[in-house]
């Protein structure tokens, strides 16, 4: 492994009633040589905060709520080149955060925690770890890149990459606007394993169904950026197959002298509307794709000057 500058690191921890956990977390990044460690507390009620100060943090309350409003808050408080964004609960491995640094310093972008490997299947139930696999399969659908974990709490950036990002979600969903963000920029992203370890002393905020489909709908949402053709796609199809029903139904009735014609019309209208959709869809990919040709002609030209 390349010598790791950790002076240069700021680990960036977003906290929320995390008394039980966030000091032994913060001691252990000072242990392994990270000194610049800020926390921006969700204004917590229990004593978060002041344990954060007294191990050695820096602390700043949250104007919003939300881990997402906390993320994209603290991004104007950040001046080094490399960040580490984790989570306060104490379920990751500072000792990982080394690797997550190398990467960067050879030229990525993001590096992306893995928590989805067999050793640390224990950390998860079953419905979590279903739920984290069909997320992951639908953003690679939606936004053509596989991250194999997609919502992972344990990641790192150049400060750089953080600055081009357009940052809207204010909830659990910023870990995926996050990567949707990185997949539209072009972003190089490494993928490397990590430890994660059971929750303990807190209860975990987020609600595996109901925020699960929040994310499956941000997922969905925000591809209209990364694969217009898949967002237009859907919308037309819904079009098409529900003038195509209608359509069949008129052709099995037909011969029962009804008069179907206020049916007919609607049937056209679905069918075109859906034709048009599509055609929409496939002219923002095409845009797109000679966006990112441009961006990255801009790209090459900044280096070579």
């Amino acid at each position: 492994m390349m010598e790791i500058p950790r002076e240069q690191v700021c680990i960036l921890i977003p906290t929320l009633n995390e008394e039980p956990t966030i000091g032994s977390l913060i001691k252990n990044f000072l242990k392994t040589g990270y000194s610049d460690i800020l926390v921006i507390d969700g204004n917590s009620t229990d004593n978060t905060r002041k344990i954060a100060t007294e191990s050695g943090a820096r602390v700043i309350i949250q104007d919003g709520k939300g881990k997402g409003a906390a993320f994209i808050q603290a991004i104007k408080y950040l001046s080094k080149p490399y960040v580490i964004l984790i989570d306060g609960d104490n379920t990751y491995d500072p000792e990982d955060a080394d690797f997550l640094v190398e990467p960067l310093l050879s030229g990525h972008d993001q590096v992306i925690g893995n928590r989805l490997i067999r050793s640390n299947n224990a950390a998860f139930n079953r419905l979590n770890l279903f739920g984290n696999r069909v997320l992951n399969w639908l953003f690679q659908v939606g936004h053509g890149s596989y991250l194999y974990d997609l919502l992972t709490g344990y990641r790192s950036f150049t400060l750089e990459s953080l600055q081009r990002m357009r940052l809207y979600e204010e909830g659990f969903g910023i870990e995926t606007e996050i990567s949707s963000e990185a997949v539209r920029n072009d972003d190089r992203i490494a993928i490397i394993p990590v430890k994660y370890g059971v929750r303990v002393g807190t209860e975990t905020k987020l609600d595996p169904v109901h925020d699960g489909i929040k994310i499956a709908r941000t997922i969905y949402r925000l591809a209209k950026m990364n694969n217009p053709m898949f967002y237009f796609g859907i919308i037309g199809l819904t079009f098409l197959v529900s003038g195509g029903l209608i359509g069949i139904y008129i052709v099995l009735d037909w011969f029962k002298n009804i008069d179907h014609l206020p049916l007919t019309i609607l049937t056209m209208m679905l069918v075109i509307v859906g034709i048009q959709v599509i055609m929409f869809g496939i002219q923002s990919d095409i845009q797109l794709a000679n966006q990112r040709e441009f961006i990255k002609e801009i790209r090459r030209l900044r280096r070579e000057k």
